[in-house]
């Protein structure tokens, strides 16, 4: 009897105010033991993370990322975004699943069946798996995008509205990896702020 092929798909980036949103999606067999021993990619060390990732890309069967922009965010919505992301990390894919495990309590549009998981990242092996790379795929984004913005320290917060970087975005004001939609990053343009280019 042939198995299944299972997905789990999931995002990084969603309450973030700068940079983009990741998706990533991951295909395991039914019941395959290569799945377990995954965690929630936020109870982990960059270290730790890091070292699983390479075991995902190895283990699984398939796996892709997908991403939307900073533009597509401000222009879509968040949700939205996110549904885009997760679409285009299916698409990318060279072997398609049976059905997929998505987290959260919504499914994007792919053509495939799947069902919906409330904390399925922390519970589900293929949907912690997938946590997993889109964390550290974001991540590694978001260290570059420090390189190019140092001011606003993104290597240290990847881009979530913690009270430093709230505090570094009212110093030097929004720049072009801000999301203009996001609260904290529009009521600055709202008072007359400009962009920083650099």
């Amino acid at each position: 009897m042939v198995k299944r092929l299972i997905a789990g798909l999931d995002e990084v980036g969603r309450g973030c105010i700068a940079g983009p949103v990741i998706a990533a999606i991951v295909v395991f067999p039914e019941n395959s033991r290569s799945c377990e021993g995954f965690a929630d990619s936020k109870k982990l060390t960059a270290k730790q993370r890091d070292l699983l990732a390479l075991s995902i890309e190895a283990r699984a069967i398939a796996w892709s990322i997908g991403r939307a922009e900073i533009a597509e965010i401000d222009r879509l919505n968040i949700l939205q975004a996110t549904f885009l992301a997760m679409r285009r990390a299916y698409e990318g894919l060279s072997v398609k699943p049976d059905f997929a495990l998505v987290d959260g309590n919504r499914l994007p549009n792919i053509s495939c069946p799947g069902q919906a998981i409330i904390g399925g990242d922390a519970t589900v092996p293929a949907i912690s798996a997938a946590s997993i790379l889109a964390k550290v795929f974001r991540d590694r984004e978001m260290n570059v995008l420090d390189t190019l913005f140092p001011g606003y320290r993104l290597a240290i917060h990847k881009g979530y509205p913690t009270r430093l970087h709230c505090s570094l975005l009212r110093q030097f004001g929004p720049s072009t990896v801000h999301r203009r939609s996001f609260g904290p990053v529009r009521r600055l343009l709202d008072a007359g702020e400009q962009i920083a280019t650099q």
